[in-house]
């Protein structure tokens, strides 16, 4: 018996075209003919390659996050660098990307995390936005809580706070940024945020 017959379509492209979609319009929003539109393939070819569009939404999720934030996080393990310029460079990388106009601006999970509390996000969805919401703040926390300089600051006493604020900023700048705010000011805003905390930012 002959093999399933070879996709004529590449699933990385469609799967990146799928993921500018929902970063356009967020989940709801996004209608199935929006999708196979982009993507270049129809829904029959759709659902066999990726599955119904909440599975889909969690593969192009899960694209997001590999393709377009996992680069930042290498600022905040700079050698040598201070905690204050590791935060800077992650941030200011992070509003970069998020004023690029070579993609939809913003970010594309705090758009779809907006959705969460109307409760239309199918379970795994939800449970996969929540979860990622859930890492970004840990992530912050245990920075604050652990990182030698922090210590001897005195940041980590308040390290959970820290850590929202920094995480607040970086969700304003994303609604920001797809108001069509240039990065440069949202930039200048994270200096302000850091110089609040007590953090210097030069060096």
């Amino acid at each position: 018996m002959a093999g399933g017959r070879k996709r004529e379509f590449d699933e990385h492209i469609a799967l990146q075209r799928a993921m500018e979609v929902f970063w356009r319009k967020g989940y709801t929003a996004a209608s199935l003919s929006d999708l196979t539109q982009q993507m270049g393939i129809n829904k029959t070819s759709m659902y066999s390659a990726f599955g119904n569009k909440a599975a889909l939404f969690v593969k192009a999720a899960r694209h997001y996050v590999e393709t377009e934030m996992r680069a930042h996080f290498a600022h905040l393990q700079a050698p040598g660098a201070s905690l204050g310029k590791r935060l800077r460079d992650y941030m200011c990388s992070v509003v970069r990307m998020q004023a690029a106009t070579s993609q939809p601006r913003g970010c594309f999970l705090v758009l779809c995390q907006s959705e969460v509390a109307a409760g239309d996000l199918p379970e795994e969805a939800q449970a996969l936005l929540e979860s990622e919401d859930h890492m970004a703040r840990e992530m912050f926390a245990t920075l604050f809580a652990t990182d030698p300089e922090a210590i001897a600051l005195g940041l980590n006493a308040a390290a959970d706070t820290n850590a929202l604020t920094v995480y607040t900023v970086l969700k304003g700048t994303a609604a920001m940024a797809r108001s069509g705010v240039p990065a440069d000011e949202l930039e200048a805003v994270i200096e302000t945020t850091l110089h609040g905390i007590g953090l210097m930012t030069l060096h």
